[in-house]
């Protein structure tokens, strides 16, 4: 299985494969046509409520992934397709936050490599 991260603000590249934003907001400052987006899964990503708590603070890592993986299987199904395309080719999860350790995609790669 092959999925990588990126931040979208990063240059594209061919050799990320299927790009999926994985934010509930379209990132700032971003055209559709740089980001060279195949696929926006805005649904799978934190509660509104769940990421801003992260945000602010009052959220550690481990409560917050804890929190959004619960979040995440409600989509099992839904995911399932990502997972196979994974397993085909590289799929690359793109994400807008400045932390590269601590994020979304990286909880949402998780879980997907927990689908196989």
């Amino acid at each position: 299985m092959s999925i990588e991260l990126k931040r979208v603000y990063d240059t594209a590249d061919p050799e990320d494969g299927y790009r999926v934003l994985v934010d509930r907001i379209w990132p700032r400052g971003i055209s559709r046509e740089a980001s060279r987006i195949d696929e926006w899964r805005k649904e799978v990503a934190p509660s509104t409520e769940l990421r801003k708590a992260f945000h602010v603070g009052s959220l550690e890592w481990d409560d917050f992934r804890r929190g959004y993986l619960s979040e995440l299987t409600a989509f099992r199904e839904s995911l399932r397709d990502l997972a196979r395309r994974a397993k085909e080719e590289k799929v690359t999860l793109v994400f807008s936050s400045r932390d590269e350790r601590h994020n979304n995609a990286e909880v949402l790669r998780q879980y997907l490599k927990m689908l196989e």
